[in-house]
């Protein structure tokens, strides 16, 4: 056996989730860094054990017995710096145990201050459990109550251009001192409230609040109607978790002082990832993480990053208010056998009063699949609504990549160059294709997009990993941490039934050449093309991201399921038989 030799710093990262926290080793091999080894242990936040630290180091004894590098010494200190095959350069942490940071935003104008003030916070990592406004249209009595009900961990308060308005700033102001809502984590300490208005109004909004809330200024979200400015606020947001909300929790200001750098909240790390991909490989990228109760959806278009957090769109514990929200029809023709209205209800309520439970017959596969496609596309909805740009404001967004006439209310799906899923259903389904049909359904892409997964939601230990090596976080992104599954391909245009709509050439890395067309109705699957380059031909009316009938040229790599074409026209509902499984034909072996 070959000598160990380190070739580079080596990383142990944790992810402390709200029930895991995940353990991963990083090194460098053969001059690139590589995700080697991953453990787990049960998060350890609530009685008996109450103090985080512990699962942390459950998770790295894990660790250390799959990789055999000693990790935890005698005294359960974590070993520094890495030697031979034992101890690490550099242990840095993620979290969201404890529920993460949970945040209520009050803004003047719903569609305008509040909107921008929604996104600073959601781009801080924070859960927003409400947004009051004072054109929300619930009165002043129902918006204290419920103010008083909420517990969280801190307050964004904007409002007001500069030089604009003052009384609905002072308005909020007064409701909040009125409310006195506490924080979740004891009565230790004042309630953070970040202040992101109109300057003019801080002193008078720290003179109403001084008594029951400790009140940081920082700069406008919105100065003027055409503006937002968000690092500021999202900056200040994550620098007064870490410093007064994190170490309230139990033992979290021990994870700060057992870590090399600052802790992040995980769906924050997370953001940080596809931004840094987003700047170093020009990628425009949507990624969702589709849970049981919830779903994230974090973009980088065009060098903006948004996300948002769909709070009743889930697998499990929200399986009924997808329903309440779709509805039966819009589930049920997702399903590729006959099912009664009547067992498909009985079916989504169980999931609901018994989350834990796992599809044991294919119809019941069936069900789960249908539920996340309609989840996934509703929270994609509710995504390119609030990413569109300025709300209230005179903004335009520039439409790109080759398509044009997309409404301003939409991201340009044309824009994407990939699409990224985790969480259960997507990364563990049976069939990599089962995958890339929920994914292709709910976000239905144009032109060319590399349809992808992350097989173990690797993204926010590399992340927090990026504050330290850019250059390793994207490295072990591609080698690691991603599943490309397909190159899919997807023509808007004429659409006739059946009438070939473009032609295809795939010349693989060893030479071996694939080449076919595509009639307007049929999804066709190349299989067993990993490297190489595709080309497509469309017909004069049709559009695969270069304009009219024109060619396209794509160079790809580590396809796991090679390429998709998927000529099912957009709408999808708009031409007749569209399901994805009835429709595919299987292509070149």
């Amino acid at each position: 056996m070959a000598e160990y030799r380190n070739e580079g710093k080596v990383f142990v990262i944790t992810d402390c989730g709200s029930t895991t926290t995940k353990a991963i080793l990083v090194e460098k091999m053969n001059g690139v860094y590589r995700q080697t080894f991953r453990g787990e242990a049960p998060t350890t936040v609530e009685a008996p054990v109450e103090d985080v630290t512990v699962g942390v180091k459950n998770a790295l004894a894990d660790l250390s017995a799959l990789s055999g590098r000693l990790l935890i010494d005698d005294d359960n200190n974590i070993v520094r710096p890495a030697v031979g095959k034992d101890g690490c350069d550099m242990y840095i942490s993620t979290s969201s145990a404890g529920g993460g940071l949970q945040m209520v935003v009050l803004g003047v104008v719903k569609n305008i201050s509040a909107s921008s003030a929604l996104k600073a916070a959601l781009g801080a990592g924070a859960i927003v459990t409400d947004c009051i406004a004072c054109d929300d249209e619930r009165d002043t009595l129902e918006q204290v109550e419920r103010l008083r009900k909420l517990r969280p961990d801190m307050v964004l308060l904007a409002g007001g251009t500069e030089g604009g308005q003052v009384e609905g700033v002072v308005e909020l102001a007064e409701l909040l001192a009125l409310a006195e809502p506490k924080p979740r984590f004891g009565n230790k300490f004042q309630l953070p409230v970040v202040y992101a208005g109109n300057s003019s109004v801080a002193d008078e909004v720290a003179r109403i609040l001084e008594k029951s809330a400790e009140v940081i200024v920082e700069k406008n979200v919105r100065p003027t109607v055409e503006e937002e400015t968000l690092s500021f606020a999202r900056d200040k947001i994550h620098e007064l978790f870490l410093a007064h909300v994190m170490k309230q929790a139990p033992g979290f200001s021990k994870l700060i002082a057992l870590c090399d750098a600052k802790v992040m909240p995980t769906p924050s790390a997370v953001g940080k990832m596809l931004q840094l991909l987003g700047r170093k490989k020009s990628m425009n990228v949507v990624c969702v993480d589709i849970g049981g109760a919830t779903t994230d959806v974090f973009s980088v278009v065009n060098g903006q990053f948004h996300r948002t957090v769909s709070a009743n769109l889930g697998m499990s514990y929200s399986a009924a208010f997808v329903l309440k929200e779709s509805g039966i029809p819009y589930i049920k023709r997702w399903i590729g056998t006959d099912i009664s209205d009547g067992e498909l209800l009985n079916q989504l309520l169980n999931k609901t009063i018994r989350p834990t439970t796992i599809p044991q017959t294919s119809v019941e596969l069936a069900v789960e699949h249908a539920l996340a496609r309609e989840a996934l596309r509703l929270s994609f909805a509710q995504h390119t609504a609030f990413a569109v740009g300025l709300k209230g404001g005179v903004g335009e967004r520039n439409i790109d990549g080759g398509f044009s006439g997309g409404r301003v209310d939409e991201m340009n799906v044309g824009d994407l160059d990939w699409i990224i899923g985790s969480g259960g259903v997507l990364s563990h389904a049976p069939d990599d294709m089962q995958t890339v049909g929920m994914l292709m359904d709910s976000f239905l892409p144009v032109g060319i997009t590399i349809i992808a997964k992350d097989s173990i939601f690797m993204m926010p230990h590399l992340g927090v990993l990026s504050e330290i090596d850019e250059d390793a976080a994207v490295e072990v992104f591609f080698n690691d941490c991603i599943i490309p599954l397909c190159v899919s391909v997807v023509p808007v245009g004429k659409w006739t039934d059946k009438k070939k709509c473009l032609s295809y050439r795939v010349e693989q890395s060893d030479g071996t050449v694939a080449s076919g067309t595509l009639s307007w109705g049929d999804v066709v699957h190349v299989r067993n093309v990993s490297d190489g380059t595709l080309e497509v031909i469309p017909d004069s009316r049709v559009n695969v991201g270069a304009g009219m009938g024109k060619k396209v040229s794509h160079a790809f790599s580590g396809m796991k399921q090679g390429i998709v074409l998927d000529a099912r026209g957009r709408p999808l509902s708009a031409y007749g038989n569209f399901r994805f499984d009835t429709v595919l034909k299987k292509g070149t072996r």
